[in-house]
């Protein structure tokens, strides 16, 4: 298969069910979800505080970070995105999410080098998604470093099984492509954000996951006028679900991305850095979160239930439409609808 011709579509109902995406939305169907599955990133940041000489940050206190995020902000998300290595098991034999707060599990397995970026991503095979499911887990993630290179075949195949492991389990598939500039890109100063992000999503989302995760247009540095039309252009190309990541974006612009990308017609955010960063250097952290962390994620919900689209008008959802209308109807009824 050529890098440049992207899969034939697999038909919405079987991208991890045609209800999938339901279980991860809000009433409005749409998405404001929180992303706690950093893993050495997350030491890295909690290490940036600490005086120099300090012991390494333990796996423990990850886990009690990832713990307080969950008991705080998990009843105003509509979904938790965690890790298998240092929250997951915690999160879950603790119950310490509302039924309105679905979970799901990363099975991404990490190439990162201590404080550096993630490198390259492959599937956990160790992870059984039956068993997830049977625990309450709603969705699996898997993130995916996208780049100009000779491995976009296998990355392309890896997340089509990753799609289909979903498929399989009966849970919602949120795929993540990050796009990424090549070693020669970099040098060459070649390298354009938007236009990886359009490229990546034109070979990647066609594989019809229940929703797709992708960065957004210039860092969110713009103005919402100008981060919606180049929001516009992933729209263009993307004919299922699709919400955005913080991840590069300052905390005060994500606010402003959010509403740029839900205009263009994004569904909502995963995100966790624009959310919780704060609480990592507060003096009271509990206290950050309950206060400032859970005001900005309540105002993100308003602002994708004003102007996010629900999952359903998505244009691959609409194939579907009737009978997913017909069985949501129930449980949605009393849900605002807003025109994307």
């Amino acid at each position: 298969m050529s890098a440049t011709s992207p899969p034939t579509p697999v038909p919405l109902p079987l991208a991890g069910g045609s209800l999938a995406p339901a279980a991860l939305a809000r009433p409005s169907g749409t998405f404001a979800m929180v992303a706690m599955d950093q893993r050495d990133s997350l030491r890295t940041m909690m290490a940036a505080g600490l005086p120099k000489g300090t012991a390494p940050v333990p796996d423990s206190a990850l886990t009690d970070f990832k713990l307080a995020v969950a008991r705080t902000l998990g009843p105003a998300a509509s979904a938790l995105l965690i890790d298998r290595d240092y929250g997951y098991r915690a999160v879950t034999d603790a119950r310490v999410l509302p039924p309105s707060c679905a979970p799901i599990l990363a099975v991404d397995t990490l190439d990162q080098r201590p404080g550096g970026p993630v490198e390259d991503t492959a599937l956990d095979d160790s992870v059984d998604p039956a068993a997830a499911a049977a625990e309450g887990t709603r969705g699996l993630k898997l993130l995916v470093i996208w780049r100009r290179d000779r491995d976009r075949d296998r990355r392309v195949e890896l997340a089509a099984r990753f799609v289909e492991l979903c498929r399989d389990a009966g849970l919602a598939s949120v795929l993540e492509p990050v796009a990424r500039p090549t070693v020669e890109e970099e040098k060459a100063g070649t390298f354009r954000l938007n236009d990886a992000i359009v490229e990546a999503a034109k070979e990647l989302a066609p594989l019809r996951p229940s929703l797709y995760k992708c960065q957004v247009p210039d860092g969110g540095t713009g103005s919402v006028a100008e981060t919606a039309t180049q929001a516009e252009r992933i729209d263009a190309v993307v004919d299922i679900p699709w919400v955005v990541l913080s991840q590069g974006v300052a905390p005060a612009d994500f606010p402003r991305a959010v509403e740029a990308a839900c205009r263009a017609g994004a569904s909502g955010f995963l995100a966790g850095r624009a959310l919780w960063t704060d609480a990592l250097e507060a003096s009271d952290r509990d206290a950050r979160l309950r206060g400032p962390c859970l005001d900005r994620l309540r105002r993100l919900a308003q602002t994708v239930d004003e102007w996010g689209r629900p999952w359903w008008q998505a244009p691959a959802a609409a194939e579907v439409n009737g009978r997913t209308r017909t069985a949501t109807s129930a449980a949605r009824r009393g849900g605002v609808r807003h025109e994307a």
